[in-house]
């Protein structure tokens, strides 16, 4: 069979999530995350006692109970695997080729990047696309996605081609999609939010000010849905959120945004993170739960947590737009 009539693979990224929502399953996950360089780039002698010595120790137990209060009972997975492998499946039967073997892959937890690589290999994809659905580019991120391919690639005597998928954070169809996405959930709302939140995950500062071009990313996915909306930015503000540790953070941080409206008097709010493909324990727990009672405890009376794109309709247009990109010249 000549090599242009062999299947092409291509694989959807995204984070991961634990196996269980138990505490030595979060362990695990937390080990292997927050063990990445792209993740914590510290020196090790610095980092890993900490890691070791303190926060595995302590925050698993805390993170089991956030996870099992989103954790997806009917499948026994956590929200944001069972919502990439669904986008998956749903890419694949959207583009119904036989000559294109869909698959997914979580950076941290199962099934792993290395796993889908193989598996591909093994269907008869010499050329994979790996598609990170991280619109905006983050080292530690779309980076450490890129780095677990190649260090996979790199065991293998037999390699298939490999592309790793761009950032696409100012791509018109990631911004329609969005737009779309958000006028279909705002509609359905029986409020209309004063001010809507943009909450992008959070980076070090210090990160960025190595070169890490997120913030840049960010602000342009921001500008743009704005102007796609037609909202200006005192209507749709632009926060950072997930803060971890004492150092700081990319600002404005999401739940001082979210205070300092309630108590200028906003009662009614809406918060999105556009910087999410699928929703998970950053979105549910932290913005639909955190905060939300942050602003109710501070003044306002109605709150909305948007879904992201998740498999929804404007959610897989967005992929399948992505993934032809990847793959255009091998079909």
């Amino acid at each position: 069979m000549s090599s242009r009539d062999t299947p092409v693979g291509l694989l959807v990224v995204n984070l991961g999530t634990p196996d269980a929502p138990d505490v030595a399953s979060v362990r695990r996950y937390l080990a292997q995350f927050l063990s990445d360089r792209r993740v914590v780039d510290l020196p090790r002698a610095l980092w890993l006692p900490i890691l070791y010595g303190v926060i595995l120790n302590t925050r698993p137990a805390r993170s089991a109970k956030l996870y099992e209060s989103i954790w997806n009972r009917e499948t026994n997975e956590g929200p944001l695997k069972t919502i990439t492998r669904l986008q998956a499946e749903k890419l694949g039967a959207r583009i119904g080729s036989p000559r294109l073997i869909v698959d997914y892959a979580l950076r941290y937890g199962s099934p792993s990047i290395e796993d889908r690589i193989e598996t591909l290999m093994k269907r008869g994809c010499e050329r994979i696309a790996l598609l990170p659905l991280y619109p905006q580019y983050a080292a530690s991120t779309t980076a450490s996605a890129a780095d677990a391919a190649f260090a996979a690639l790199r065991k293998m005597r037999k390699q298939p081609a490999l592309r790793i998928g761009a950032s696409y954070y100012d791509d018109p169809a990631y911004i329609d999609a969005l737009a779309a996405s958000l006028r279909r959930q705002m509609a359905a709302l029986d409020f209309a939010p004063e001010v809507i939140v943009a909450s992008f995950h959070g980076l070090p500062q210090a990160q960025v000010d190595r070169g890490d071009p997120y913030r840049d990313h960010c602000e342009a996915s921001w500008r743009l849905l704005g102007d796609a909306l037609g909202m200006g930015p005192e209507k749709l503000r632009l926060a950072f959120q997930s803060r971890f540790g004492r150092a700081q953070w990319l600002k404005p941080y999401t739940a001082d945004m979210v205070a300092e409206l309630a108590q200028a008097g906003v009662k009614r709010l809406a918060i999105v993170a556009p910087g999410f493909s699928a929703d998970c324990l950053e979105t549910i727990e932290e913005l639909g739960v955190e905060i939300r009672d942050l602003f109710l405890a501070k003044g306002g009376e109605k709150f909305a947590r948007l879904a992201c794109l998740n498999d929804s309709e404007e959610g897989v247009a967005l992929i399948e737009a992505l993934a032809k990109r990847e793959v255009a010249g091998w079909m």
